[in-house]
This record gives C-alpha cells, sequence and structure tokens, in this order.
C-alpha cells in the first residue's frame, strides 16, 4: 500500500502552484489547470470545478510519492517526504529519477539534500524568484524535525 501525502505536500503545492479552474499555458508551454496538472487530459479553453482540481492534485502528488517510494532506498521522515513530493511535482519525476539529489540521497547523505534542492532554481537558464523561494520552503520543510 502506498505511503500516504503528507497534508504538508498539498500545502506547499497549493501555495507555490495557486489554483487556476481554467485552462492555461504555463511558463514552459504546457497546458496546465487545477494545481499543476498537466496531460494529454488537459485542453484549451476547458474549465474544472474546486472540487475536480483537488482530486486531480491527490491524484497527481499520489504519482509523484509512489514514484519517489521506488526510487529512494533510505527511510524518509513524513517532511522529508513531502519536501520530495512537493519538489519532484514541479520538477517532475523523470528529472528526479535522473538528479545528483537521488543519488545523494540513496547514499544516506541527508545532510546534502538542501544543497541539491536549491540548485533547481532556473528556468531557461535564469535564477527565477519563485522558484527560489519554494526550494526555501522544500529546504526548510525537509529541515523541520517530523513531532513523534
Amino acid at each position: 500500500m502506498p505511503r500516504a501525502i503528507p497534508p504538508a505536500a498539498l500545502t506547499l503545492i497549493k501555495r507555490f502552484e495557486g489554483r487556476s479552474l481554467q485552462a492555461y499555458r504555463c511558463p514552459a508551454g504546457k497546458l496546465t489547470i487545477g494545481y499543476g496538472h498537466t496531460g494529454p487530459d488537459v485542453c484549451d479553453g476547458q474549465t474544472i470545478l474546486p472540487d475536480v482540481a483537488e482530486t486531480l492534485l491527490l491524484q497527481d502528488a499520489g504519482r509523484v510519492g509512489i514514484a519517489i517510494e521506488k526510487a529512494v532506498t533510505v527511510p524518509l521522515t513524513d517532511n522529508e517526504f513531502a519536501a520530495l513530493i512537493c519538489f519532484t511535482f514541479n520538477v517532475g519525476v523523470g528529472n528526479f529519477l535522473r538528479s545528483s539529489l537521488l543519488i545523494i540521497l540513496n547514499q544516506g547523505c541527508y545532510e546534502f539534500v538542501p544543497l541539491q534542492l536549491v540548485r533547481w532554481n532556473r528556468a531557461g537558464g535564469e535564477v527565477m524568484g519563485g522558484l527560489s523561494r519554494r526550494r526555501a520552503a522544500e529546504v526548510a520543510l525537509w529541515n523541520k524535525k517530523t513531532e513523534a
């Protein structure tokens, strides 16, 4: 059974993705709707209801969580898992799977993950303030001790 998606992951994703009930083209040119949902099911001019946006978010975060669980071979706290879900939701599963972040994490070098996260703050070669803020929030969550 897949691990539950920590509420902190959904909170961060919502904060940084925002919610759009009408399809739009993201900076990468992809049709997007809801909380950063992309895919062949998104059509130009499409609109959705708020509950559909929530459902899509849960489905998308769930897929990301499963990919992380399969790829990460070391234990993760809920906050570490949540930070990785938010990060991977943004950069894509393929990029996460090919990242030095994953290699370093699977070597058990937890303390170097924040340094890897903050490297992913560019789009088109330029530092993006929004991505820098998102990475800082993910690092803060990664470093936050999970309460017992």
